[in-house]
């Protein structure tokens, strides 16, 4: 089986020797596998604590690929928006309005489109609670944009980060969220009892 393990890259900026190091130093190792074309939407799960979003920049650095991922709006609002909204902007954070009717899924597909590059990475559980559904927004995204989507997973158990597998959409929600959930069996959250089934609700995979 082909090895995706990255363990140094001595090729590679300052920051990121630095935060491949910071990633060994607290006993996580990264493995990934290059990406398979120009744009896609990457599936972050699970999603629990606080700690996931600071793994997730440290293997973000490593690699020095400039992914992006979507985040609430009022962190880039007033006093939040002009501290940490500033930092979460750096680090490729943009804003969107959660659960209102904003036709984001076609302004997203858009801008993947209109790019020469452009992988947006979204945490589909929403929330770190437990929750009994997978918001499908990146699935309808990514078809919008007929562009690949990558799984990405923390896996606390083990203290691994893993980007290594591409899923080509069908268009059938039943078959294509069984190749994701397959491709995240076995990964254990930081908090387990908040991790969410990886499943649609019913009457919104279809949308």
């Amino acid at each position: 089986m082909t090895s995706y393990l990255i363990e140094k890259n001595p090729t590679g900026t300052k920051i990121q020797r630095w935060a491949l190091a910071t990633m060994q130093l607290l006993g996580w190792t990264l493995h990934f596998r290059p990406l398979p074309g120009p744009r896609g939407v990457i599936v972050v799960y699970p999603h629990t604590s606080n700690w996931d979003f600071l793994i997730g920049v440290l293997a973000k650095l490593a690699l020095g690929i400039p992914f992006h991922f979507i985040a609430k709006s009022s962190l880039f609002e007033g006093l939040t928006g002009a501290t940490i909204g500033r930092i979460v902007r750096y680090l490729g954070g943009e804003p969107i309005e959660r659960g209102t009717s904003t036709g984001a899924i076609v302004r997203l597909a858009q801008k993947i489109n209109q790019a020469d590059w452009y992988w947006m990475a979204i945490a589909p559980e929403g929330t770190r609670s437990l929750k009994p559904y997978w918001r499908s927004g990146f699935y309808h995204i990514a078809l919008a944009a007929n562009v690949p989507v990558g799984c990405a997973y923390f896996d606390f158990k083990r203290k691994i980060v893993s980007l290594v597998d591409y899923i080509d959409l069908s268009g059938d929600s039943a078959v294509d969220i069984e190749r994701v959930r397959a491709a995240f069996d076995g990964v254990q959250a930081c908090r387990p009892a908040l991790a969410g089934p990886i499943a649609f609700r019913p009457d919104d995979a279809t949308k």
